[in-house]
Order: structure tokens, then C-alpha cells, then sequence
């Protein structure tokens, strides 16, 4: 029978919602950027990225933590690569009403109350930080948002900043979806970027500037970081330790639904 086994919510039919999920139930929401990744990765990376590593998660732990995988966000906040072709980015406002807007419904059709956000842009998180606040506050969505590249405790060896485009990146893709990397396109080793203008403008924690990937100290190609050097054995490997780092993500997850619902 369809839909049985499955953890992808658009599988159900709308009686087994009420069947299959319940108030601890957790939805993860893989969300992923239109965006130039240089001429080696498509400009959905993002999402690809996002909604692979959500269907591993769902897949490895949903039976143990009741895991729901709903339908994968493509398109956010991707203005630092608006120069390029093919990218599109929404409006902060209008990426906040959308997830607002999607928090609300969740809330209305479902019984679930926990959601993890599966975050493939980079570009996302600041946004993301502030928004879980609205989700509890407003609509009473237990949230927290995962950062995959972040949460992998895997040493990739790099020898410079990897930003956008780069080793880590590219090694996922080749991991989750080769046929999608243009192998002939990955920029050859050359002079490395400034460095100091890296760290200054996009990592000080002292103070945040608006960087973006068309800046001639940060990349010449769109690139940030050394994609030659990227390996399918390291892209699975930090896929592994994703999904495995997650387990304690979401059980915290359950543990501040559980807390909550002792408050008077």
C-alpha cells in the first residue's frame, strides 16, 4: 500500500496524519538556495544539499525519534551572489512571512509541534537564530535549526578558508549527487585569496559586514575555498557525521519540548 513505511509527509494521506503523528512527533524542513557555487556546482547545491542530508536523517533515526520529512524550501536569502546568473534570492521580509506563514499552518494541520530546519545556506543562519524566538513565542513550534557543514565534526584538512563553493562542499556533492558536478569546470590551484580580507570581513565575530562572492579579495571565480581538493570519501564522511551528530540535536530537541510543557 503507498505511503506505508514512508516518512515523507507528502506520502500520507490526510487520515493518517492523525494516525501516524502526534504532538512529539519532529518535522524536519530541509531549506536550500538558487545560488551560483562557481562553474563546478549547480546553482541548487543548496537545496540538494539540504534535502539529502534531511532524508538521511529521517531515514537513519525517524523510526527511534518519530522523524517526519516535510517538502524542501529551494529558494532564501541569497542576495551575497545576486551578480551571477541564475541566482535567485527571496526578501528578508518575504522569507520570514513565508516560514511564518508555514509555522502557522503547521501548526493548524498537524499534531507535530517539534520542527528541525535542515539549513543549507549559509546565508540563512542569522535569520534563522531569530526566527525560532517567533516560532515558540508566536505559534508555540518547538524549533531548532541545524547546520550541517557546522555540526560535522569531520577534519577536512583544509589549508585555507572553506567558504562557498569549496572543499567541504564540493565533496558533499560528489558524495550525494556526482552527476551534478562538472568535473572539468573545478578552477585549478592558483594564487590564494587574501586571507586577512577573508577572516576580517566574514568571520570577525566584532563585527559584520554585507561580503559577497563578486568581491576580488574573497574570490576571483565565486569560489571560497580549494575544490580541486575535494574527495567523495570526505563528502560521505561528513554526511556520516551529520546524521550522527544529529541524534543528540533532536533528542535535546524532544528534551525542551518536555520542559516546556511543564511550565505553568
Amino acid at each position: 500500500m503507498a505511503g506505508v513505511g514512508s516518512r515523507a509527509l507528502g506520502d500520507l494521506t490526510f487520515p493518517e496524519v492523525s494516525q501516524r503523528l502526534q504532538a512529539t512527533s519532529i518535522l524536519c524542513l530541509p531549506i536550500g538556495a538558487i545560488e551560483q557555487h562557481g562553474a563546478h556546482l549547480p546553482l541548487n547545491t543548496d537545496a540538494v544539499v539540504a534535502e539529502e542530508i534531511a532524508r538521511r536523517i529521517v531515514a537513519t533515526l525517524g523510526d527511534e525519534l518519530d522523524l517526519w520529512q516535510l517538502p524542501t524550501i529551494s529558494i532564501s536569502l541569497s542576495r551575497e551572489h545576486d551578480w551571477a546568473p541564475g541566482t535567485l534570492s527571496l526578501s528578508i521580509q518575504s522569507f520570514v512571512a513565508l516560514l511564518r506563514d508555514l509555522a502557522r499552518d503547521i501548526v493548524r494541520a498537524l499534531p507535530a509541534r517539534n520542527l528541525a530546519i535542515v539549513n543549507g545556506h549559509g546565508g540563512n543562519r542569522g535569520v534563522l537564530d531569530n526566527l525560532m524566538h517567533e516560532l515558540r513565542g508566536d505559534f508555540a513550534l518547538n524549533a531548532c535549526v541545524i547546520h550541517p557543514f557546522d555540526l560535522s565534526k569531520v577534519d577536512t584538512h583544509a589549508t585555507g578558508h572553506d567558504v562557498h563553493g569549496g572543499k567541504s562542499e564540493t565533496s558533499v556533492m560528489l558524495a550525494l549527487a556526482p552527476h551534478l558536478v562538472r568535473l572539468d569546470n573545478i578552477a585549478p590551484p592558483g594564487a590564494p585569496p587574501d586571507g586577512d580580507a577573508i577572516s576580517a570581513l566574514i568571520f570577525d565575530r566584532g563585527v559584520s559586514f554585507p561580503w559577497r562572492t563578486d568581491d576580488p579579495r574573497l574570490t576571483a571565480t565565486g569560489v571560497i575555498g580549494e575544490a580541486h581538493t575535494a574527495s567523495p570519501e570526505l563528502g560521505q564522511a561528513i554526511v556520516d557525521s551529520v546524521v550522527a551528530e544529529s541524534r543528540g540535536v533532536l533528542r535535546r530537541l524532544l528534551e525542551s519540548q518536555r520542559l516546556l510543557s511543564r511550565r505553568p
